[in-house]
């Protein structure tokens, strides 16, 4: 069950923008990985939710998505998230941001696997000024916006394969018919042998 919920827990950029997704939802996300390991149980982290159009469509525009994929921009109208969660850290508990880099990535995973359990795919979004985005939302000095998560309907084929073997790198990329494809290098080749 959690491989193939791993399996189906894609980065996706295109989504059913007709498909709102109710805000009890994205509690019930949050809920979920607030029991999530946290360094020293010290629990630092805050989550910014939101379903609204307006705000997703400020989230949409201060967020840069697929950075290997040239000229794209983005989703395109209709193709946009319905829904956000900020993995954010509380500075008035752990003002070291970067020590809990760890806790957020299980956090974020945690929420991101939920969520495909629940019919949605997503994105983890790094690529944004963490200022514009704290101030455009009018968070909290205290609050430090992290990672964001864009939540939808998908609306696109992913496609897993297997990187060819010895490849140093491996890009994911769209084919013709704009299928996303996602290379992933072999069980083989990730387990160190000595």
């Amino acid at each position: 069950m959690l491989k193939e919920l791993s399996i189906r827990n894609r980065s996706y950029r295109k989504f059913d923008e007709s498909a709102k997704i109710d805000r009890d939802l994205l509690v019930d996300l949050v809920d979920t990985a607030r029991y999530a390991a946290s360094s020293v149980n010290i629990q630092p982290l805050k989550y910014y939710i939101t379903n609204d159009p307006d705000t997703c469509a400020f989230l949409r525009a201060n967020t840069g998505w697929a950075r290997l994929l040239k000229d794209y921009d983005g989703p395109a109208e209709g193709e946009c998230p319905t829904a956000y969660i900020i993995v954010c850290v509380d500075k008035s508990i752990a003002p070291n941001i970067e020590r809990f880099s760890v806790d957020i990535g299980i956090s974020a995973q945690t929420i991101m696997l939920a969520a495909v359990e629940k019919g949605l795919g997503g994105c983890m979004i790094k690529n944004f000024v963490n200022e514009d985005v704290a101030s455009g939302l009018k968070l909290p000095e205290e609050i430090y916006p992290y990672l964001i998560l864009a939540l939808g309907i998908p609306a696109e084929e992913i496609i897993l394969e297997d990187a060819p073997a010895g490849e140093k790198k491996t890009p994911y990329y769209r084919d013709a018919e704009n299928r996303h494809h996602v290379p992933k290098r072999t069980t083989e080749e990730l387990i160190v042998k000595i």
